[in-house]
C-alpha cells in the first residue's frame, strides 16, 4: 500500500471567505500554482496584492484551467480559506472566471457552489 505524504494547510482558516479583484500573476506551477490578484482595500485605502495558492498545474490542466483560461487583467471572483496570521493570502477553493465559470482549484473535486 502506497503511502502519500502532504504538508499541513492548519495556517489557513477552515471557513470560506470571497475576494474579488483584478488577476495581476498568474503562474501555473507543480506542485502547486500561484494566482496574484490585486484586491480593494475594504477599508478604502490602496488596493492589496493578495497571494492565492492552488493545486498543481497538472490538476488544473485536467479540469480545464489553462493560461488562457485566467490571465493577467481579467476580473475574479474566488471562495478560499484566508491565512490565520492575518496576512494577504489564501488557500483557493473555488475562482469564477471572467467568463462566468466556476472551477475548483483545490483539486478535491468538491461540489460547485450555489451560492458564489
Amino acid at each position: 500500500m502506497p503511502a502519500w505524504a502532504h504538508h499541513s494547510h492548519g495556517n489557513y482558516v477552515d471557513s470560506f471567505t470571497d475576494i474579488a479583484g483584478t488577476v495581476k500573476e498568474v503562474h501555473l506551477l507543480l506542485p502547486h500554482s500561484w494566482i496574484y490578484l490585486e484586491v480593494k482595500d475594504p477599508k478604502g485605502g490602496e488596493p492589496q496584492i493578495w497571494a492565492l495558492e492552488a493545486t498543481g498545474r497538472n490538476g488544473l490542466e485536467r479540469i480545464g484551467v489553462t493560461k488562457e483560461y485566467v490571465a493577467p487583467g481579467d476580473t475574479v471572483k474566488a471562495r478560499c480559506h484566508v491565512l490565520r496570521d492575518g496576512s494577504n493570502g489564501c488557500l483557493l477553493g473555488f475562482l469564477k472566471a471572467k467568463d462566468g465559470t466556476i472551477k475548483d482549484w483545490d483539486g478535491n473535486n468538491a461540489a460547485l457552489p450555489k451560492d458564489f
